[in-house]
């Protein structure tokens, strides 16, 4: 069964890899080539969650690379290769031949591959592996476009601090390590001694919490927004943002066995739920929208992470999963053919393009968290685990909800109101417009969104009390007639509000622009903290590698050059003209020598003669 585990990664990484390298040279076959590895990996994934496979290898000294699909990661194995297909099914008609397809399918491929890793490592070190390829692929992916320097700057922003935060995993590795473990096996990282236990969840905290931009590091996630609408969907739904909620779901054992990591991680993510709605509330762009609307709905992962609550955790990720990736397709798509992603310029898309608007409409009342789809029964799967810890978790939660409900039917008003006459002219657009969706476009945006309306069924009785015996929490807390009664009151409320509020003529309040100037300097602030330190020291170290090691090579290679300049001037005046010297005498002499060469034999022996006597005498006077 481990040649199954192992073909589960070795499928997307190793196509990857290949058309990576290829570049534009696969060009042509890299979407049949990329969906077809996306195919195969899904299928693999479902006979990997049935059989439930064990590998591992040796990775060092000492240690081994470890992998595993218990009940948690076959969960999540089949929803990274699911989402990841649907998405490269778009991509194939998305991406025309004049771009380098090769490159982005590769490496949407290495993502999803590291991803596979992730969910389904069992040993800190691999874990790790897969985590810094994960960061790598997302940089290349936000600036596929890298021609654009705004793109390669926001990839620069979002790297650097996903990376400041991993630093955590590396302080866990290294505390584990000091803290008598005889393994680095993630089930064994609740067992190190004190004070190294606390570094450990410290360190894998941060790392999750910065890899899932929560508080304080939401800020990056908005940036991401400049990569493809492909990257957009696939980084906000399966991959990359859901890593951290996943792993602190994962390390569940490890938050508990501290008094202080299980409420602190349960509060950031409620909160985060709660101000990043509020963001995305006041957002005029679709994507900034679905951006903030993402680590919101991530906090509610983290909560449950927090509260004990994995079986509606998992259940959240699931739902959201398919959700933000139909949303982000459909955003993607509209901007495809309009040219923008602006809000107002986006009145009349849901009418015009009809398959993406349905598409759309249903993605934006299942994140309503409406009765009867997904994230409705979800949110309140994860609220039942936030009651048993606190009541304000539980107020706070329901507040998010609220105004998830608010931002959620806001993008849906925009989108069905009749076609402004402004945007028949390109009004408030980016770019120019292809004025027509990609015919492969409705397959994945269909599937997707089918499967968020329908994945509520996970939380109803029978298949919630399955889940959680498969994830292993068989006692976690279910949530009541009345907290499900609740919840959808006050989604329906803060829906109709939002649609009666969206229709008002009225400019924003005043106090609502003000909150979004006041968090947008609180997000640059935190962004000089965490990223402008770094680009400052990078910006130095360019300045003293061009001035002093480039320096250096450049005296080295003008030096070089002096030296080889002298070398030919002694060549050519000294060696070469001793040569010519030389050649110049040997010829005169070979004149002298054929004059005497007169044909007569008596004067022959007369030369002859006068030779002698010549050495005769110089023998004599020698003596």
């Amino acid at each position: 069964m481990s040649a199954l585990l192992w073909l589960l990664i070795a499928v997307p990484l190793s196509t990857g890899a290949a058309l990576g390298l290829a570049g534009r040279g696969a060009n042509r076959p890299a979407p049949v080539l990329g969906v077809g590895a996306a195919l195969v990996t899904l299928g693999v994934a479902v006979a990997a969650a049935l059989a439930r496979p064990e590998a591992s290898a040796p990775l060092f000294a000492g240690m081994r690379a470890s992998l595993a699909v218990d009940g948690l990661s076959a969960v999540m194995v089949v929803t990274v290769a699911a989402v990841t297909l649907g998405v490269l099914l778009f991509a194939a008609g998305e991406f025309g031949p004049s771009e380098n397809r090769g490159r982005f399918f590769g490496l949407m491929l290495l993502f999803a591959g590291a991803m596979l890793v992730t969910v389904t490592v069992t040993t800190l070190p691999l874990l790790l592996m897969a985590w810094e390829v994960m960061g790598a692929t997302s940089w290349a992916l936000i600036g596929y476009w890298w021609q654009q320097p705004e793109r390669v700057h926001a990839a620069d922003i979002a790297f650097l601090t996903t990376r400041t935060a991993d630093l955590g995993l590396y302080l866990a590795a290294g505390a584990a390590l000091a803290g008598g473990l005889g393994s680095l096996r993630l089930d064994a990282l609740p067992g190190a001694s004190s004070p190294w236990l606390h570094l450990v969840t410290a360190g894998v905290v941060a790392a999750a919490l910065g890899k899932s931009a929560q508080l304080p590091f939401s800020f990056w996630l908005s940036r991401a927004m400049q990569g493809p609408s492909p990257v957009s969907a696939l980084l906000h739904s399966a991959t990359m943002v859901a890593a951290g909620a996943y792993l602190l779901l994962r390390l569940h054992p490890l938050l508990a066995a501290t008094a202080w990591a299980g409420p602190l991680v349960a509060w950031i993510g409620a909160l985060t739920a709660l101000v990043l709605g509020a963001v995305a509330l006041t957002q005029r762009d679709m994507k900034q929208l679905l951006a903030a609307s993402t680590s919101a709905q991530i906090g509610y992962m983290v909560l449950a992470a927090g509260s004990g609550g994995v079986a509606g955790g998992v259940t959240q990720l699931v739902a959201h999963a398919a959700t933000k990736s139909g949303l982000f397709l459909a955003a993607g798509a509209w901007l495809t053919a309009l040219g923008t992603k602006q809000l107002p310029a986006l009145r009349g898309a849901a009418r015009r393009y009809r398959v993406v608007g349905a598409v759309f409409a249903v993605g934006a009342l299942t994140l309503a968290g409406l009765p009867p789809l997904s994230l409705w029964v979800a949110k309140d799967e994860v609220l039942a685990a936030a009651r048993t810890e606190s009541t304000g978790l539980y107020a706070i939660g329901l507040a998010a909800a609220a105004v998830a409900a608010v931002y959620s039917v806001k993008a849906l008003w925009y989108v069905t109101r009749p076609l402004p006459d402004q945007a028949e002219a390109g009004y408030d657009t980016e770019r120019h417009g292809t004025r027509h969706v990609p015919r492969a476009a409705p397959v994945p945006l269909w599937a997707l969104t089918g499967a968020a309306a329908v994945l509520g069924v996970l939380a109803l009785p029978g298949p919630a009390s399955w889940l959680k015996r498969l994830v292993g929490t068989p006692d976690e807390a279910s949530p009541a007639a009345w907290e499900l009664g609740l919840s959808a009151g006050v989604a329906f409320a803060a829906a109709g509000v939002a649609w009666w509020w969206s229709a008002r003529p009225e400019p924003a309040p005043r106090a609502a622009v003000r909150w979004v100037e006041q968090w947008l300097f609180l997000e640059r602030a935190a962004e000089s903290v965490v990223v402008r330190p770094v680009l400052a020291l990078a910006r130095t170290l360019a300045v003293f590698d061009d001035r002093v090691i480039d320096g250096a090579v450049r005296q080295a290679a003008h030096g070089g050059l002096a030296a080889g300049r002298l070398a030919r001037g002694i060549d050519d005046g000294g060696i070469d003209a001793a040569v010519r010297a030389v050649a110049s005498g040997a010829r005169s002499l070979g004149r002298w020598a054929r004059r005497p060469q007169t044909g007569l034999l008596h004067q022959y022996y007369a030369q002859a003669a006068v030779g002698f006597a010549v050495l005769i005498l110089i023998v004599l006077l020698v003596r």
